[in-house]
């Protein structure tokens, strides 16, 4: 049993967070997206290896970026409903709820963080065409 109850002002203190997240998981997408459609023209032009490797690689960014806002929008959700449950009386399941919003906010970073290796990934497939950098993991 969990001995520290929340109040109602706890869970809104996720609310700024969420929505940073969820904002700067948005540009990334728009970024991402942008980045393919590009990819996309310049790869029915000229065909290439690398650019194949990039779209392959920015397909899974997209996917996890996706998961990222799902799960912070779930965040959200769940923090919403803790606050309703406080408001209700109901004081050991706004608790437990206030606990999986931060589960899933902590998911969401996980998530980010992933996306930013993958994300650092692709700059290495670029350098390494370009014929000036190897990275760590192949030497």
């Amino acid at each position: 049993m969990i001995d520290r109850p929340v109040d109602l002002q706890t869970p809104a203190l996720l609310f700024p967070a969420v929505s940073l997240l969820m904002l700067a998981y948005t540009n990334r997408y728009i970024a991402v997206s942008n980045l393919i459609r590009s990819l996309h023209d310049r790869h029915c032009r000229e065909p290439s290896d690398v650019i194949t490797r990039q779209i392959a690689s920015l397909r899974l960014r997209v996917r996890i970026i996706r998961s990222m806002q799902a799960a912070s929008v779930a965040s959200m959700l769940a923090s919403v409903i803790s606050m309703l449950l406080m408001f209700l009386g109901r004081q050991a399941e706004a608790t437990w709820l206030f606990g999986a919003a931060l589960t899933l906010m902590t998911l969401s970073l996980f998530l980010s963080m992933r996306e930013i290796g993958l994300s650092v990934r692709a700059l290495d497939i670029l350098l390494e065409d370009m014929g000036e950098w190897k990275s760590p993991r192949k030497r």
